[in-house]
């Protein structure tokens, strides 16, 4: 079945067709390991399990990259702010390094309670310095750069075209203000490849231009072509991405070789709060262990994110949490009825179901009418362990884990569910005052409900 995927190059939805055989070779941008992964971070990595997964289901290999940017680079992609992991090792009292490995470690943790499969190759930056300074002097030879008194730059205006992801439009007014602020760069696009470190600086290797460290969008164009070649097939990140970083490695990659890295750039929306976007000024930069903290298990989050399509922004609200928490026991629920059904289902219809699925993953990740289906199977009058077993299959894909009940969930005791169902009943007769009254029963016996908008949650008291 023909696999589609939206390509940032090209702007359209590409038919999708390795350049090696069955061997799909990826690359995504990892994380800069300087505090916890926020819950905004991980859809990234959701979407990039998503793809790993949706291209095991289409029967590839894979041999993937993602890089551990523990090097540390600027707060802004442009060069311009100041430098993360020096910013984090500030703020602990401790060395960079260590600092890297532990929320390394924490990252990892993370993906791993999202059941979200590592890649084949982690790459951490920190070990590949001499890789980057071969790449680096290859640039240099083959006339792509500038030196200043303490920066080598890259000179984009070498290039063909700079810009061809975003197609960007750099106006003369936007000119004068970097150079102003800025007066060593020759123009606003020309980026940093490799800087001589200040005294004080306190990650720096003995390289051929004294004691330096890499500029950061570095380190993906060396790593990617030490593992993955000149040219491989799938490039992901997220959006923010698009407009400096991975133009940057694309201008990396002309000035070593001639040639575009990636056949195909894909990139994942931003996550919103609330409608609007996540800072620490208001206090909406949630994590895993925030979640955790108020009821809701890895797969909730999970669950969550394949309510939208990755190219569309999606937005987090506790009330969507919720119902994505009911939706999960739903369909765990329904599975388990599957499982111990004993009455069969046409293998005519079982492959219906397939096939629809098969197509909605096939059209770009298209999670959203896959779970359409899922919900289909799940609903299913007859029950069947075909029906059990197809949904298990499509769990290779969802990963939410769809066979094991909640982390930690304590079953609630009968007399409370009755008094949950009463509740219910009364707020559909608008019987406000019963409403209160049970709820206040429920209370009192150590429980909390939670109204929505069509169901309830409860849960035991901590």
């Amino acid at each position: 079945m023909e696999l589609r995927l939206y390509n940032t190059l090209t702007k359209t939805k590409d038919v999708f067709e390795p350049l090696k055989g069955n061997e799909v070779r990826l690359y995504s941008c990892g994380p800069t390991v300087y505090y916890f992964a926020h819950i905004g971070n991980l859809r990234a990595y959701l979407f990039m399990d998503n793809l790993r997964r949706v291209l095991k289901y289409n029967g590839y290999e894979l041999k993937h990259v993602m890089n551990i940017t523990d090097v540390g680079h600027l707060v802004s992609d442009a060069d311009e702010g100041e430098d993360k992991m020096m910013k984090a090792a500030k703020r602990e009292n401790k060395d960079p390094f260590a600092i890297a490995n532990f929320y390394t470690q924490a990252f990892f943790e993370d993906l791993n309670k999202l059941n979200i499969f590592m890649p084949e190759i982690i790459a951490r930056a920190t070990e590949h310095i001499p890789c980057m300074e071969e790449y680096v002097r290859q640039i240099i030879a083959n006339g792509y750069t500038y030196e200043t008194n303490d920066t080598i730059y890259f000179d984009t205006s070498k290039l063909d075209k700079y810009g061809v992801l975003s197609n960007k439009d750099v106006k003369e007014e936007d000119l004068e203000a970097r150079i102003d602020a800025d007066p060593n760069k020759k123009h606003p696009n020309d980026f940093a490849l490799w800087i001589k470190a200040p005294e004080n600086h306190l990650m720096k290797w003995d390289t051929f231009w004294g004691k330096c460290y890499p500029g950061w969008h570095l380190e993906c164009s060396a790593m990617g072509h030490k593992y993955l070649g000149e040219e491989f097939d799938i490039h992901t990140g997220g959006v923010d991405h698009i407009t400096v970083h991975h133009e940057n490695e694309i201008a990396q990659a002309k000035g070593y070789c001639g040639k575009i890295p990636a056949n195909y750039w894909m990139h994942v929306e931003f996550l919103q709060v609330n409608g609007g976007k996540m800072s620490k000024s208001l206090n909406n930069l949630y994590t895993l262990q925030d979640l955790a903290k108020k009821g809701y298990e890895p797969a909730v989050y999970r669950m969550f994110n394949l309510g939208a399509h990755y190219k569309k922004k999606i937005n987090f609200t506790f009330e969507a949490m919720d119902a994505a928490k009911i939706a999960l026991v739903r369909l765990r629920d329904s599975y388990l009825k599957h499982k111990e059904g004993t009455s069969d289902v046409e293998d005519s219809i079982i492959e219906d179901y397939e096939n629809k699925f098969h197509q909605a993953i096939n059209d770009d990740l298209n999670m959203p009418v896959a779970m359409s289906v899922v919900w289909e199977v799940a609903k299913y009058n007859v029950k069947s362990k075909k029906l059990a077993d197809l949904l298990l299959k499509f769990d290779t894909v969802l990963g939410i884990k769809i066979d094991e009940l909640e982390e930690n969930n304590e079953e609630i005791p009968t007399d409370i569910l009755e008094l949950v169902e009463k509740r219910k009943q009364a707020r559909l007769d608008k019987n406000w005052e019963l409403s209160d009254k049970l709820r206040n029963e429920i209370n009192e016996k150590g429980y909390n409900v939670k109204d929505l908008k069509d169901d309830m949650i409860v849960e035991k008291r901590s």
